[in-house]
């Protein structure tokens, strides 16, 4: 099954990338203002696009600082059953280098941060490849700079501005 990947290195604590993928003012400053969640395994949280659009998920896993990982119940019938997952890696530059050689132009352009986080982001169970999964993938980049723009600047992209430039 196709699978949706992208790794990010956010200039913040873990702490605060957490905060933001758990909490719903977090996610609410990136993703979409619509947002109703609660941090607690087994709850759903609820993002509604429009007034006639929401995609529910339901908290499977959560470990503080870590990862978080959710599986999609409602939404767009080619996202029901698959699952979204944050893990989190916190460290200085040198060890995120030494630890993910792969990021290491993110990691460069990264001045002035002492400590970052590096973001894995997993969208997974995708039951083929289509034209939405195309678009999924595209816009969860812009969402995922959305996220970095939050917990680096305190201003993220939420929909329906994810597209937009800051």
């Amino acid at each position: 099954m196709p699978n949706i990947c992208h790794e990010l290195i956010i200039g913040a604590t873990a702490e605060k990338v957490f905060n933001a993928v758990t909490s719903q003012q977090g996610l609410s400053a990136w993703w979409t203002p619509e947002t109703k969640a609660d941090t607690q395994p087994g709850s759903f949280l609820r993002f509604s696009f429009g007034s006639d659009y929401y995609k529910e998920m339901k908290i499977v896993e959560i470990d503080p600082f870590v990862s978080v990982k959710w599986s999609c119940t409602q939404g767009a019938n080619e996202w029901v059953g698959t699952h979204i997952s944050f893990r989190l890696y916190e460290g200085n530059m040198p060890s995120l280098l030494h630890s993910h050689p792969e990021a290491e132009g993110q990691i460069q352009q990264q001045n002035d941060v002492d400590l970052a986080t590096l973001l894995v982001f997993e969208h997974a169970n995708w039951r083929e490849y289509t034209p939405m999964f195309a678009e999924c993938n595209y816009t969860w980049g812009q969402f995922l700079r959305s996220l970095k723009l939050l917990c680096e600047t305190g201003q993220g992209l939420p929909w329906p501005n994810q597209h937009r430039t800051a």
